[in-house]
């Protein structure tokens, strides 16, 4: 690499030292570079550019001539190799950066070739050619290659800064930023240049002369320093003032010295600067022109001294006048000696000749700790070399000196990969020369590539790199990520040889980190990093039991790993403590043995590893019963025994039971054991012809007996003879009992019998049954003898019946047969199981018992800490429940209680947790004596933290709140040597975990060594504030596009907008910027308001957790919400404070923007719109604020976001500005502030006002407002001007003086201090017939201006007059009606107080603020932040001075409505390219054309005559309105009746599940019914018009317009008196003509001297039809009228989309019977509740049945739907809204907008109390079930769990008895009867008595 020193051979077009024209906008490439690269080859390298660009064009050719070639280099490589190089030719290159289709200017270079050195062994070296651009990055590292002027002369430099709100604060920035780098080029001194500054906007003032700073230091931090001015453009003023005060000899100019005056603008001035230019010129001053970005040209030339080549320069952008910094001070300099030399010409003095440099400074040699440096000799006798050589990041300078023989050394022992400056010096005997300076890079130290991890196991993973050349070894450090503290690194080492490598004993499932580097020695190379997670240890799965019986079972489960060692078997009783467990090897099933029946196990099989165990694989099963004996049955029956006989149920019998005995019970009963290997036995010695009952159990070898098995059997008998008297023939005939008797189809309340016999004499059958315990009567039923079977129902549960049956024949009953049965118990619910667990709730599913049920209880208790249990019911179709509004962390006792007919089961009882919502390694550091810190591992869930620290001493609290990613905090103020708890609790959306704690106690006095800090890494940082938003204060928010067209990548990149603008801001909260965001497509969405956030931090974590919206674009719905939902006192707005809006959007708006957009810009709305892919921009440019300039963004795509995001947070945060907020005024946006809505004289607001009333103004379409003398109309100051009031501004009021307005001085307007002291005002002297305007100026001293004469007069005349005053730091000036009236001078003012108030129309006698007000009116009152306002102001608001063709249209004007077009004008000249069009292939944006002219205005149509009456308001029934919104979930219902059963239905069948829709909106209205009966009467109407007073004439054509007259003598008090008269009449018909407008002046027009006549005559006659008046504002909304019944159905309208699904109810109360099948189903209920209906007729009567067992009390029902059309009341008595209050209309609350102010309770805020919320949306809970209520304490069911207190969020449990219910309906349908009559007789009830 080659570096020219001053003599270098290195030539370069110095082109770039004049000023270019501006080529376009992409910066150039800097630091071009050569390197040799062998005898062929050439290397070319440069530095990119700044900003954004896509390539290089490459150009290069030999010097002498040939093939100039061309080549295109991509954005990565940045650089270029010359093949087939001839080290003997000169080359010529160019680089150019490319950007789209814009080209950068041409970086320029040239390689001169070389002869032979035998220095440099004939190697041709390559030159570096400096490149101007770089200085832009440079100036600050590199300072030693900035140009100095080391010239003797000297200088006197004044530079004239302009300082316009075009510059900006950021670019202004950059300004003093190239100021500072142009005198650093001048040695600063008394007798050195002195450089002097003046800063010009709309006036210019001196920031320091030229004596003012005597040190290059001292200028410098004034440079710094330099505060921005702001305001308007006038240059030419500029050049006059410097001229005048910067170069005089008081200012610190000098005599012989040359005058250097230097300008800086950026743009056109407004006035000429021609003359005062050619002043400074032909004093001697040399005049250079510096233009920055829309500069003209012209006028740069105009101003500069010749040659313009030299002295004028015009650079694209602010970022690029860093670029001319070097030839600026070249030509300077250069200047300055000359005409040093033309005032003091040169004497013969020889100067000392300055040493020669060295020359053509060479690097070679290259490597990561050293280079070669090499250079030509420097001519003379060189005693020695210096090699000065240091980093370029500034460490200390080393040396090495060679002998002035040597031109070559090398320097070792550098640092890798760093830039390093050296300098050669050429050492002579007496003397040293300049240096030879250059820079190289030394290379970095090679790394390893391509890192692999792979072959990764539970404890191992191998790491595979490819070497690095050279290394003498690697190191490989490897830990595990931890969350908490950091975990303990390992370091293993290797030889060169080694790239792959085995990590060993890893920690199963953990991330581990490993890094490699390549060592050289005992350095290391920048590491290769890999991560990668060991596997955790395999769980067995799928857990499979089968063959359970009552003593084994049977596990298999799949193998877990190959590495797995074998398996822990555990089980445990799920009631009992001890488990058992058994290790196995590696098998995959196994047999459990030995258990006990009729018992639920838990199991859990652990895969056994090296490292421990796995996660358990869990199941569970229960046991069954020991069976009975199988088979029982009698054979080889005689008359005294009979054998019986059984089979084996099982093989652990041990022994078997045999009873035997009489069935009637009379006799013993007998007993054998008999050994389990038999199954016979012959039983013997019995009766004959007896039954006897037989009993068989058999008993385990747990000692279980199973259930017995009964049979009964009847030994055998003689036959009966019966004897007959007819013949002598004896017949036996024989009976039979019952054979094969069976009882089936068991249940809980009924079981079938059957048998069988063969006997046609049975007549019939007796069946009776009744309980073995004898517990009810028996009963007896009786069968045809056709009929063999029976179905007993209504029996109890679980009891043991006896059943016999009896043939009964024709002369008796024959033998019995008899079985015992047991119905079946009231089953529990089985398996119960938990899922879907959550921080506070969970899922439990349980198997339904085989008999039917009612439904299921569901009861829940937390076990692990306090809480009272909750219960719930649901029907007998649901197995899962989702239990809510759970405790986190918590383990919860369920019960499942299957309810039946005939009473409960016993309880399913189970336990289910809840996940742990809460930190984890709660540690406190940096304890000290009155502060520390606490830092715990982060939930991976939580969105936010509440932190708390309480002392335990005092009980003194802290409390924060923090982002859900934060991981620490610290504590301040706190006691020394105090215990302090500290509290943290995770936040999941409203859900908060319990608190986890840690104790720490302060040090005490003095402090013991602070602990050591974790080695956690810091928190990241939050982005720092631009300096141009410190002073920002407003309420900003941003409305931003989600719809479909946006897409999820651009929806992310405009949260990265989002996050990174919102970074810019300084202060977040209510003393700085509140931020909310909106986002919206088919609708808007609040994402957060206002108030929501009060730091940065939060503010940005919230925009990042913004989720996309998707759906079409609706942009004026959105702008609709933001101004009614979000620029809200609920919302956070705050007084006096800017409201901006940005809205950004990619496409066309499917509603209508222009409306709202307009109203929020007239409110004072600051709105900006960011367009980009398909918006349109003229819909952009009608919703933003005006100048379109500054308000209006225009991208291609999101990617461009960059390019305007400095530019927009200026321009936002420049509107922000507290001193003066931007506000709209005549069309455009301003700074100033709008005094009428900060007194709350508006349309919307006055009528709260005492003593103020609203008429029409100058023009009819002007209101204005008369204040009364009781009128007290204050403010605070700090509401109005936060910040006190600007150095330079213009008061202007339009008002007129009454005939009651009185003599003595009074103040049209004032500020007060808090002792009631007026600092500024105006104050009008009726009496003395002046204006005197006063404010106390920067001594603190009082000072008035007083302005008198004739024009001053006019303003006591009593018409309206324009006043403006404009207040500047030397100058008060007053002008009347747009005409200036006078002069005077005063000193600069100081600063008011922002403790007191602001006062309109206060006498000067007064003496508090609350003293006497002059009457008088007001129409307009603004204070501009600008002197020049009053100059563009054209009184068009005044009828003589108003100028139709100069000035807007009226507002509201009658002779059109508001929105028509007139007809077209003349068509204009050709305009140029027109703006920027839709996305495409898009031009350049042209400038916009001229408008055609303003066709002339028509004459205004006639008056109308007064229209007749229009009907009463009390008998017109409006149409129905649309169906409201649903209303919110009424109170639970009472408890039904208990109704008696239904006959059956058929059960349908259960369709498939469907999916869950969302909600639905509710359907269409069904067609509508007939006319119901006529409501109460409304809310009156509007009072009825004034009749005329008489018949009126027809009115004549206009005439032509007269002259003007000259202006008469004031007339008497009887003159005007009579011009009210008249001016009363016409007032009275205008009001009435525009009575929708003005309706509410009628109602608070105060007493005064024109009255306006509001009660209503008899109706005229009526007129004549008038033309057309205009629109009419839309009317307040009438009264609702009473609801008319019910109408017939319709028919049905067409399928809605599904709606919500109701909720449940539960089961009525009352004595439950047997359960009823389900009815048919009922026709769809009302959506209204209705009054209680009639009770609906028995169902047909089923069989009679025993009454059951009292049910459970059923919860209470749904919550009940209330349609409020019908309730007779309408919310009477609550506070009226503001839609139905005509008093009470929706005002927006614009900028400052006035609050009424109370000064005895201003300042204080009430708390809003802090309410808990659900814990769960709708989302959440919509279950079919009711929700939970608490457990009866004296539950039996609690009396295991205890009694402690639960209070569930959200649970409330109310009851009522029928009574109770009934009492409270009747009486609210009486009251609503009586408050229907009472409304009917009170007709004129106002609209304000009804919500």
């Amino acid at each position: 690499m080659r570096v020219a020193g001053f003599s270098s051979l290195l030539i370069l077009t110095l082109g770039w030292l004049v000023p270019l024209p501006v080529q376009g906008q992409v910066s150039s490439p800097r630091r071009l570079r050569f390197k040799v690269l062998g005898t062929d080859k050439l290397s070319v390298s440069w530095k990119e550019p700044k900003g954004d660009f896509d390539g290089y064009k490459f150009i290069y050719g030999p010097e002498s001539g040939g093939a100039v070639k061309e080549m295109r280099v991509s954005k990565a490589e940045g650089k270029a190799v010359i093949e087939n190089f001839d080290p003997r030719q000169e080359y010529n290159f160019k680089v150019v950066a490319l950007s789209g289709n814009k080209e950068s200017k041409p970086l320029v270079g040239q390689y001169k070739a070389q002869g032979a050195d035998t220095n440099n062994e004939n190697v041709p070296q390559p030159q570096k050619q400096k490149d101007p651009s770089a200085n832009e990055e440079d100036n600050e590292i590199r300072e030693v290659e900035m140009f100095t002027c080391k010239i003797p002369a000297t200088a006197d430099i004044v530079i004239l800064v302009d300082g316009s709100w075009s510059i900006g604060r950021i670019n202004f920035r950059l300004v003093r930023a190239f100021l500072e780098n142009l005198v650093k080029a001048f040695s600063v001194g008394p007798d050195k240049t002195r450089i002097g500054l003046a800063q010009y906007s709309g006036d210019p003032r001196i920031e320091w002369h030229l004596n003012a700073h005597t040190t290059k230091e001292s200028l410098i931090d004034a440079v710094k320093n330099l505060p921005y001015k702001g305001g308007n453009t006038l240059t030419g003023l500029a050049l006059t003032y410097i001229l005048e005060n910067s170069f005089k000899t008081e200012a610190g100019a000098r005599a012989g010295i040359p005058k250097i005056g230097i300008l800086i603008t950026d743009g056109k001035s407004q006035d000429d600067v021609q003359p005062p230019a050619q002043k400074l010129r032909d004093a001697g001053i040399e005049l250079f022109a510096i233009g920055v970005k829309n500069a003209d040209e012209n006028e740069l030339k105009a101003i500069a001294s010749p040659p313009q080549e030299t002295h004028v320069y015009n650079v694209a952008d602010f970022s690029d006048m860093n670029s001319i910094v070097e030839g600026l001070t070249r030509v300077i300099c250069d200047r300055v000696e000359q005409l040093h030399k033309q005032i003091n010409p040169p004497t013969e003095e020889v100067l000392p000749e300055v040493p020669a440099p060295p020359r053509d400074l060479v690097t070679s040699e290259v490597t990561a700790r050293s280079f070669r440096v090499t250079w030509t000799h420097a001519p003379g006798a060189v005693v020695k070399y210096r090699v000065v050589y240091h980093p370029a990041k500034g460490e200390k300078p080393e040396e090495v000196v060679v002998s002035g023989s040597e031109n070559t050394v090398v320097l070792r022992y550098l640092n890798s990969l760093t830039e390093y400056q050296v300098a050669v010096f050429a050492v002579y005997s007496n003397s040293a020369s300049e240096a030879l300076r250059g820079t190289e890079t030394t290379l970095s130290l090679p790394m390893v590539d391509n890192l692999e991890l792979f072959d990764v196991t539970h404890n191992s993973m191998r790491v595979r790199w490819k070497g690095a050349a050279g290394a003498s070894g690697y190191m490989i450090l490897y830990a595990p990520l931890t969350e908490g503290e950091a975990a303990d690194e390992k370091e293993v080492k290797v030889a060169e040889t080694v790239t792959e490598i085995e990590l060993e004993s890893l920690t199963p499932d953990t991330e581990y980190t490993v890094t490699v580097y390549a060592m050289y020695g005992d350095d290391a190379s920048d590491p290769m990093t890999g991560q990668e997670t060991t596997l955790p240890l395999s769980p067995a799965r799928n857990l499979r039991i089968t063959d359970v019986s009552h003593s084994s079972a049977k596990l298999a489960w799949d193998e877990a790993s190959r590495k797995v060692k074998g398996y822990r078997i555990a089980y445990v009783k799920s009631r009992g403590a001890q488990s058992s467990e058994y290790e196995v090897g590696r098998i995959t099933s196994y047999l459990l043995q030995n258990l006990t029946s009729l018992t639920e196990y838990k199991v859990a099989i652990y895969a056994i590893y090296d490292e421990g165990d796995a996660e358990a694989l869990k199941g569970s099963f229960t046991t069954k019963t020991v069976p009975e004996p199988l088979n029982l049955r009698t054979k080889d029956v005689s008359y005294n025994s009979f054998r019986v006989s059984w089979q084996h149920p099982a093989t652990d019998i041990v022994l078997y039971k045999l009873l035997w005995g009489d069935s009637d019970g009379e006799g013993d009963v007998e007993e054998v054991m008999v050994n389990a290997q038999t199954n016979t036995y012959l039983i013997t010695g019995l009766k004959s012809l007896t039954e006897y009952e037989v009993s068989l159990s058999a008993i385990y070898r747990d000692e279980t007996e199973s259930e017995s098995v009964i049979i009964l059997e009847t030994t055998a008998a003689g036959t009966t003879t019966v004897r007959t008297t007819t013949t002598s023939t004896t017949t036996a005939v024989v009976r039979q009992a019952v054979r094969n008797m069976q009882i089936s189809d068991v249940t809980t309340f009924s079981f079938h019998v059957s048998w069988e016999l063969q006997d046609s004499n049975v007549r019939q059958y007796r069946i009776s049954y009744v309980t073995a315990q004898g517990n009810r009567a028996e009963e007896v039923k009786m069968v045809p003898s056709q009929q063999k079977s029976i179905l007993l129902q209504s029996l109890l549960s679980d009891s043991e019946y006896r059943v016999t049956v009896t043939p009964i024949y024709a002369d008796g009953p024959g033998p019995v047969m008899t079985r015992v049965a047991r119905t079946l118990p009231l089953t529990s619910p089985r398996n119960l199981r938990v899922s879907e667990e959550w921080y506070n709730r969970f899922r439990i599913t349980w198997d339904t018992p085989p008999s039917p049920t009612m439904g299921y209880r569901i009861v829940y208790q937390p076990i692990s800490g306090p809480g009272r249990a909750l219960e719930t019911f649901v029907g007998e179709d649901v197995n899962t429940i989702l239990i809510l509004n759970l405790l986190s962390g918590t383990e919860y006792s369920v019960k499942v209680i299957a309810s039946y007919t005939t009473g409960s089961s016993e309880a399913l009882v189970g336990k289910a947790k809840t996940l742990y919502l809460g930190v984890n390694n709660l540690k406190t550091y940096q304890v000290r004596t009155t502060s520390m810190c606490a830092q715990w591992q982060p939930h991976r869930h939580a969105t936010l933290y509440r932190i708390l620290i309480e002392s335990l001493l005092n009980g003194e609290k802290q409390e924060a709140s923090l982002g859900g990613g934060a991981s620490r905090h610290c504590f301040n103020n706190l006691s020394p040597n105090t215990d302090y708890k500290i509290s943290i609790y995770a936040q999941l959306q409203e859900t908060e975990g319990p608190a986890v704690t840690a104790i720490q106690k302060t040090f005490p006095l003095p402090t013991a060594a602070p602990t050591k800090p974790p080695t956690t890494p810091p928190p990241p940082t939050v982005p720092t504030a631009k300096e141009v938003c410190k002073a920002a204060k407003a309420d900003l928010v941003f409305l931003v596009d989600g719809s479909w067209s946006i897409g999820d990548d651009n929806f992310h990149k405009i949260i990265r907008f989002l996050h990174s603008t919102a970074g810019a801001l300084d202060q977040i909260g209510p003393d700085g910027t509140q931020v909310a965001i909106a986002q919206f497509s088919d609708d808007a969405r609040t994402e957060f308001k206002l108030n929501s956030y009060n730091n940065k931090e939060r503010l940005l974590e919230a925009i990042q957790r913004i989720s996309y919206k998707g759906g079409n674009t609706k942009t004026g719905k959105a702008i609709k919400h933001v101004k009614d939902s979000i620029f809200t006192v609920e919302g956070g707005i705050r007084r006096a404070v800017p409201k901006v809006l940005v809205v950004l959007t990619d496409g066309r708006s499917q509603d209508d923007v222009h409306k709202v957009s307009k109203e929020m810009q007239i409110e004072g709305y600051i709105v900006f719109a960011i367009g980009f892919a398909d918006a349109d921009y003229g819909e952009l440019v009608s919703m933003a604020s005006k100048p379109s300039e500054r308000h209006v963004f225009f991208v291609d795509d999101l990617d461009a976001f960059r390019k305007i995001e400095e530019k927009l947070v200026t321009f936002v945060c420049e509107s922000a500005s507290a001193t003066c907020p931007s506000v709209p005024m005549k069309g455009s946006t301003i700074p100033g502030f709008r005094m009428m809505e900060m007194f709350g004289l508006t349309e919307e607001q006055y009528s709260n006002l005492d003593g103020v009333s609203m008429e029409p103004g100058t023009f009819n379409s002007f209101p204005c407002y008369r204040l009364q003398k009781d009128a007290s109309l204050v403010q605070p100051t700090r509401y109005i001007h936060p910040e006190g009031l600007p150095s330079d501004y213009t008061i202007s009021m339009l008002f007129r003086l009454l005939p009651e307005t009185p003599q003595e001085p009074f103040s049209l307007w004032e500020i007060l201090n808090n002792n009631n002291e007026p600092l500024v005002g105006v104050i009008l002297d009726h009496g003395g017939k002046t204006l005197t305007f006063f404010n106390n100026d920067y001594r603190g001293e009082f000072q008035t201006v007083t302005f008198e004469g004739p024009q001053i007069k006019k303003l006591f005349f009593g018409n309206f007059h324009k006043l403006h005053l404009v207040v500047s730091k030397t100058t008060v000036k007053a002008m009347i009606d747009c005409q200036l009236v006078g002069e005077k001078a005063v000193n600069a003012a100081g600063n008011i107080t922002t403790d007191g108030v602001e006062v309109l129309g206060r006498t000067v006698r007064s003496r508090s603020q609350k003293d006497n007000t002059a009457p008088f009116q007001l129409q307009s009152f603004d204070i501009v932040c600008s002197t020049s306002w009053a100059s563009r102001d054209k009184c068009c608001d005044l009828p003589a001075l108003r100028k139709e063709e100069d000035c807007p249209a009226l507002p509201r004007a009658c002779t059109c409505t508001q929105d028509s077009k007139g007809p077209p004008g003349p068509p204009g000249p050709p305009g140029g390219p027109g703006i920027r069009g839709a996305r495409g292939d898009r031009g350049e944006p042209g400038p916009v054309g001229p408008g055609g002219q303003v066709g002339d205005a028509g004459l205004p149509g006639m008056q109308g005559p007064p229209g007749p009456q229009g009907p009463s308001g009390r008998t017109i029934i409006g149409p129905p309105g649309g169906p409201g919104e649903r209303g919110q979930k009424g109170d639970a219902g009472p408890p039904g009746a208990q109704g008696n059963p239904g006959q059956t239905g058929p059960r349908g069948n259960a369709g498939p599940p469907g999916p869950r829709g969302e909600t639905g909106k509710d359907g269409s209205q069904g067609r509508q019914g007939p006319s119901g009966n006529i409501g109460g009467p409304g809310a009156p109407g509007a009072p009825g018009q004034t009749g005329p007073p008489g018949p009126v004439g027809q009115q004549g054509p206009p005439g032509p317009a007269g002259v003007k007259g000259e202006r008469g003598e004031r007339g008497d008090v009887q003159s005007t008196s009579s011009i009210q008269a008249i001016a009363r009449q016409v007032c009275e018909q205008l009001i009435q003509s525009h009575l929708s407008r003005f309706n509410s002046i009628i109602n608070h027009v105060p007493s005064a001297p024109v009255s306006v006549r509001t009660v209503p005559g008899p109706p005229g006659e009526p007129g004549r039809p008038g033309p057309r008046g205009s629109q009419g504002e839309q009317g307040p909304p009438g009264r609702p009228g009473f609801p008319g019944s019910n109408g017939e159905n319709g028919l049905p309208g067409g399928r809605g989309p599904p709606g919500e699904k109701g909720e449940k109810g539960g089961q009525g109360v009352g004595v439950q019977g047997p359960r009823g099948p389900a009815g048919p189903p009922g026709p769809p209920g009302e959506g209204r509740t209705g009054s209680p209906g009639a009770s609906g007729r028995p169902g047909n009567p089923g069989s009679p049945g025993r009454p059951g067992i009292p049910g459970p009390v059923g919860p209470a029902g749904p919550p009940g739907y209330c349609d409020q059309n019908s309730c007779v009341g309408y919310n009477i008595g609550e506070e009226e809204t503001e839609e139905m209050s005509p008093r009470r209309m929706s005002v927006a609350q614009m900028p400052g907008a006035y609050q009424p102010y109370d000064p005895s309770v201003h300042g204080e805020a009430e708390d809003s109390s802090y309410g808990y919320g659900v814990a769960y949306g709708a989302e959440y809970y919509q279950p079919n079930y009711p929700a939970p209520r608490p457990v009866s304490p004296d539950d039996p069911l609690l009396e295991a769990d205890g009694n402690a207190e639960l209070r569930s969020p959200g649970v409330h449990r109310s009851s009522r008895s029928l009574a109770e219910v009934a009492e409270n309906a009747a009486a609210a349908i009486a009251a609503a009867a009586t408050e229907e009559r009472r409304l009917g007789q009170k007709g004129d009830a106002r609209t304000a008595d009804f919500h």
